[in-house]
C-alpha cells in the first residue's frame, strides 16, 4: 500500500502519490504541524519565530530527551554531594587531577547544575509548545466531520469497484449503516459516504507527550520537596519525626521542616529468621519489626509490622526497614561500685553472619580507684555465634552462642574539644590502656552475665543477659512519586496506542453509470503504509457486495446470476507503487 503521509513522504523520499493531490480528503490525517519555511524571516522577530519553531519541533524534543538521558549518566556513576558528601570527599582525594575538572563541570551535583537544568527547562518548553497546537488541532478534528471523497477514488492506495442493480441511495444507506456498525465516524457527503477511524492514535500520541510533561514535573517536585533520613532504633526505643532525631538526613532545595509528616513510633520487637541448613545456611528468611505508631500529634496508637519492601505508609511518608543488628546491654561501675553506665550499645555488622563492632563511651560520672574523674572508652567486638578456639568471626547470624570481646581504655575521649567524632570510632590519642597482671593490654571475652574486673579497683564492666536487637529505618517523603507512576503508565498507554492503532479513512461512492446501472467505488487511505487498510477495505467491500450484488458487465448478454458474480477485489491505486 502507498504511503499517504505528506510528512513521512517528505522525509523518506517516497515516490508514491502526495496527499495534496487528493485535496481535503488527504489532509489532517495527523496532528503534526506543517513544516515552516527553511529560511527564517528577516529581522529579530523572524529569527525568534524560527527559533521557536525549531524548539517546538519533535526532532528537537527527541534530541533534548536524549541529552537529558545522557546527562543523567554521570549522576549515576560519579558520587553526588546531595546523596553522600563523604563519598565525594573520598573521590576528590583519590582523583586529584579529575576532581577539579568535575567540580567546574558540576558533575558532583549533576541534577542541580546549570547545564542539566537548562536541558530540563528547554525540554519542558519544547513539549508544551509542541503539544498545545497539536491538542487544539485534534479537538478541531473531533468536532468536525470526515472530509468528502476525492474526485478520483482510484488514486487512493486501496481501491475497488463494481456495478450493481441496487439504487445509489440504497447503496449509500447500506454503506453508512455498515461503517457505523464498524465504529467509523461516518456521514453522507454528496454522492459518497465519508468515514474515518483511528482517532485513538492521535489521542495516544498526545497522551504520551503530556505524560512526559507530568514526569518532568513530578521529577522536579520530587527533587525540590523530597526528604530522606535514616534512624537506628533499639528494641524498646522510639522515634518522633523531627529533624533533630535523625541519624542522617538530606532533603530538596525547597523542603522545609514544616513539611515533615507528624508521626512517631516505638520499636516493640524485632524478629529475624535464618536458613539453618543446606548450602544457603545463614541466609535471611524473614525480617520484621513490630512497631506501635501514632499518626499525628494526638492520634491513637496503632500496632503494625514493617517488613522488607513492605513499608509503613503515613500520609506522604514511607517508613522502610533497611537494616538490623545487635545491641548488647552493658553495665559499667566505677571504683566505688556505683553504676555509671547501663544501656544497650548498638554495634555495626561487618559480615553476613553479623560479626559486629562498636564503641562504648562513658563521658561523665566515672571515677577511678583514686577518686579522680576520667572518661572510659571500650572497644567492642561481638560474635552472635562464637565457633570456639581462635575463631574471630561469627559462624551464624542468630544468637546461638554470643560472645562479647572488650578492650577498655581510660583518659580523655576528646569529645570536649568541639571536634565532631563518630559514635562508632574511638580516638585513642589521649587514652591509656588498662594492663592485666602480666603487663599486657587488658582484653577479655565475655558471655552473657559475665563481668570484667578493671585492674587496681578501677571498676568493672558487665555483659548483661538479654541481648537486644536494633533496626535501621529509612523515612522517605516523595510528593511526586504518585504523579510519576501515573505519568509512566499513561506514557506506556499513549505510546502503545500511537504505535499499534492506525488512523484511516474510507469512502464509498455510488452513482448511476452511463447505462443507468449503479457504479460502486470504494477507496481507503491510511496515515502510514500498512496492509491493514486494504484488508479492512476488502472486508467492508465483501459485506457491502452481499447487500448490493454485482450486475453483468456492459455488453454481457448472457443471463448471469448476480449472486454468482465474483466478489470485488481490492487493487492498488492508479499510479501507486505496491510494496
Amino acid at each position: 500500500m502507498s504511503n499517504t503521509d505528506t510528512e513521512h513522504t517528505e522525509h523518506t523520499g517516497s515516490t508514491e502519490p502526495d496527499q495534496t493531490d487528493l485535496g481535503e480528503a488527504g489532509s489532517q490525517l495527523s496532528t503534526a504541524p506543517v513544516e515552516p519555511p527553511a529560511a527564517p524571516g528577516l529581522g529579530l522577530l523572524g529569527w525568534a519565530r524560527w527559533f521557536w519553531r525549531q524548539l517546538t519541533s519533535m526532532r528537537v524534543a527527541l534530541l533534548l530527551l536524549l541529552l537529558l538521558s545522557l546527562g543523567a549518566i554521570p549522576g549515576s556513576l560519579i558520587p553526588q554531594t546531595g546523596a553522600d558528601i563523604n563519598k565525594v570527599a573520598d573521590f576528590q582525594k583519590a582523583h586529584r587531577t579529575l576532581a577539579p575538572v568535575y567540580d567546574k563541570l558540576g558533575l558532583f551535583h549533576v541534577y542541580s547544575s546549570v547545564w542539566f537544568s537548562a536541558i530540563y527547562i528547554l525540554l519542558f518548553v519544547s513539549l508544551v509548545g509542541c503539544i498545545i497546537p497539536r491538542a487544539w488541532q485534534f479537538v478541531g478534528q473531533l468536532r468536525g466531520r470526515p472530509p468528502g471523497a476525492p474526485k478520483r477514488l482510484n488514486r487512493l492506495p486501496a481501491y475497488t469497484t463494481w456495478r450493481t442493480d441496487a439504487a445509489p441511495e440504497e447503496v449509500r444507506e447500506a454503506a453508512l449503516a455498515l461503517l457505523k456498525k464498524r465504529r467509523f465516524r461516518s456521514h453522507i457527503a454528496g454522492d459518497a459516504v465519508a468515514a474515518e477511524k483511528g482517532y485513538v492514535r492521535e489521542f495516544g500520541n498526545l497522551v504520551f507527550h503530556i505524560a512526559l510533561i507530568v514526569l518532568l514535573i513530578a521529577f522536579a517536585s520530587g527533587q525540590m520537596y523530597k526528604s530522606d533520613g535514616t534512624k537506628l532504633v533499639v528494641e524498646g526505643g522510639g522515634f518522633a519525626n523531627s529533624i533533630l532525631q535523625y541519624d542522617d538526613f538530606k532533603s530538596g532545595s525547597m523542603f522545609s521542616t514544616d513539611d515533615l509528616v507528624p508521626f512517631s513510633f516505638d520499636l516493640k520487637n524485632f524478629t529475624a529468621g535464618y536458613q539453618t541448613s543446606g548450602p544457603s545456611k545463614g541466609t535471611p528468611t524473614t525480617f520484621s519489626a513490630d512497631i506501635k505508631y501514632i499518626d499525628g500529634a494526638y492520634g491513637k496508637a496503632k500496632r503494625t509490622t514493617v517488613k522488607v519492601n513492605q513499608p509503613l505508609h503515613i500520609d506522604d511518608a514511607k517508613v522502610y526497614l533497611v537494616s538490623h543488628g545487635y545491641a548488647p546491654v552493658i553495665t559499667v561501675r566505677d571504683g566505688k561500685g556505683d553504676v555509671v553506665y547501663h544501656d544497650a550499645v548498638p554495634l555495626l555488622p561487618l559480615d553476613g553472619n553479623i560479626t559486629s563492632q562498636g564503641v562504648l563511651k562513658v563521658m561523665d560520672g566515672y571515677k577511678n580507684a583514686q577518686n579522680v574523674s576520667e572518661q572510659l572508652g571500650i572497644s567492642l567486638f561481638f560474635l552472635p555465634t562464637y565457633g570456639g578456639g581462635s575463631s574471630v568471626l561469627s559462624t551464624f547470624p542468630a544468637l546461638d552462642n554470643p560472645v562479647l570481646n572488650l578492650t577498655p581504655y581510660h583518659g580523655d575521649l576528646g569529645v570536649d574539644s568541639g571536634i565532631p567524632q563518630s559514635v562508632y570510632q574511638l580516638d585513642k590519642s589521649h587514652m591509656k590502656e588498662f594492663k592485666d597482671s602480666k603487663g599486657a593490654q587488658l582484653r577479655d571475652n565475655l558471655k552473657p552475665g559475665q563481668t570484667m574486673q578493671l585492674p587496681n579497683g578501677a571498676g568493672s564492666v558487665t555483659f548483661e543477659k538479654g541481648v537486644k536487637e536494633w533496626a535501621g529505618f529509612e523515612i522517605v517523603q516523595e510528593p511526586g512519586s504518585g504523579w510519576a507512576l501515573g505519568g509512566a503508565l499513561a506514557a506506556i498507554f499513549g505510546l502503545a496506542a500511537s504505535l499499534f492503532i492506525q488512523r484511516r479513512r474510507v469512502w464509498v461512492r455510488a452513482v448511476p453509470g452511463p447505462d443507468g446501472v449503479t457504479v460502486v467505488e470504494m477507496g481507503g487511505l491510511g496515515r502510514s503504509e500498512s496492509a491493514k487498510v486494504p484488508e479492512e477495505l476488502g472486508d467492508l467491500a465483501g459485506i457491502l457486495y452481499d447487500q448490493a450484488p454485482g450486475a453483468p458487465a456492459p455488453g454481457d448478454t448472457t443471463d448471469a446470476d448476480p449472486a454468482e458474480s465474483p466478489d470485488p477485489e481490492v487493487v492498488p491505486a492508479e499510479g501507486a507503487e505496491k510494496r
